[in-house]
């Protein structure tokens, strides 16, 4: 087989919740690939199992005590490998797939400089049904939106002004890439670096969103302060609202020729 020709990865997303965001154009990718892996949950691995018995998940390659990031290299290595021997491989993550997923990208990156073809179909995200579920517009004071870890361990100063989402809080304070759990004493470490910010009684809300069409979504709220009490899991987003208002900019306003009266 020619390789250059019939080589091929996409990468596509399952959506959130099983059914309700599954799209035809994922399910023909899935039906036409010579090889089918996949990280999606529990619910969405049987119903994938209907669709390709032949599925390979890629839950079997985490290990206790195993550094994620080796996992990650495993994933792109099974995505990239099959496609250089000549084959349509499809890969099905949950959610978007390129979001908050490090070994799709790698894959796409090295099979196109390669000279192969791939490519990543969008999903509907956490992040879209936060949006829907908390009744939030991104556009409406602007969204600052990281990585937990990121957010603690770096420089990242906030605008209190803007909606802040903070990923995977559920993982922060971890180093070791080998742990899905957190501490009371690492969520507090959290609420202190963003009581810089904002005031330890600023309500912040930790969302999940529901992976079935028959259960709620979370939407637990909570003071700042009390962060530490917090239950959280591997899915847990902390929503961090506006804590102070928009300041206009009056020197900007000035030389535009615009008055106060047109920001009302």
């Amino acid at each position: 087989m020619n390789n250059a020709v019939t080589g091929q990865l996409v990468i596509v997303g399952f959506g959130i919740q099983l059914g309700r965001h599954l799209t035809n154009r994922v399910l023909n990718e899935i039906s036409a690939a010579d090889v089918v892996v996949c990280l999606v949950d529990t619910l969405a691995l049987a119903y994938l199992k209907t669709l390709r018995p032949d599925v390979v998940s890629f839950h079997d390659l985490y290990k206790e005590n195993k550094d994620r990031r080796d996992t990650y290299r495993e994933m792109e290595a099974a995505m990239v490998e099959p496609v250089r021997a000549g084959q349509k491989v499809c890969a099905v993550f949950y959610g978007h797939p390129g979001v908050f997923a490090d070994a799709p990208h790698r894959a796409v990156r090295t099979l196109r400089n390669e000279g192969l073809p791939a490519r990543m179909e969008a999903g509907i995200s956490a992040e879209a049904c936060l949006y829907a579920d908390l009744n939030m517009d991104p556009g409406r004071n602007g969204t600052q939106s990281m990585e937990a870890n990121q957010f603690l361990f770096f420089e990242r100063p906030l605008d209190p002004t803007a909606l802040l989402l903070l990923w995977q809080v559920g993982l922060v304070g971890d180093t070791t890439c080998k742990l899905f759990t957190t501490t009371s004493e690492r969520l507090a470490a959290l609420a202190s670096k963003l009581m810089r910010w904002h005031p330890p009684e600023h309500e912040v809300i930790l969302y999940e969103a529901s992976q079935v069409a028959i259960a709620p979504h979370r939407a637990e709220r909570l003071p700042l302060s009390r962060l530490h009490e917090a239950t959280t899991s591997h899915i847990t987003t902390l929503v961090v609202p506006p804590s102070r208002k928009l300041t206009p900019d009056w020197a900007a306003l000035a030389s535009l020729g615009v008055s106060e009266e047109a920001l009302r």
